[in-house]
């Protein structure tokens, strides 16, 4: 099985929906995934309409057991720190989402 590493960096909620589906998809098929979000990807929790349920993808992640990182700076910079559940992290971090996976997927 393969280690997948996916930056998201998107609030549009049709990108983050299929970057979700993707994640969990890969994780039901025993591959090890990790998200590293940064920019306006920060911003998931918020995201969902009656189309793209962002909200029950998001469960579906942690559920499979996939890993979820988001930028501190970008965060804060949204003056998000104190809404999110997201793990703070850096880009340390996400250079180690990098070179920790056998492929990286960008959304």
């Amino acid at each position: 099985m393969m280690k997948l590493g996916i930056i998201m960096e998107t609030n549009d909620t049709e990108k983050v929906w299929n970057g979700l589906r993707f994640a969990v998809t890969a994780l039901k098929q025993g591959h090890e995934v990790k998200l590293f979000l940064m920019g306006a990807g920060v911003e998931i929790e918020s995201l969902g309409d009656a189309h793209f349920d962002v909200p029950n993808w998001l469960e579906q992640f942690h559920t499979a057991g996939g890993e979820l990182l988001a930028c501190g700076t970008c965060i804060k910079s949204r003056q998000m720190q104190d809404n999110t559940a997201c793990p703070i992290s850096n880009m340390r971090d996400c250079v180690e989402v990098v070179t920790w996976a056998d492929k990286t997927v960008t959304f």
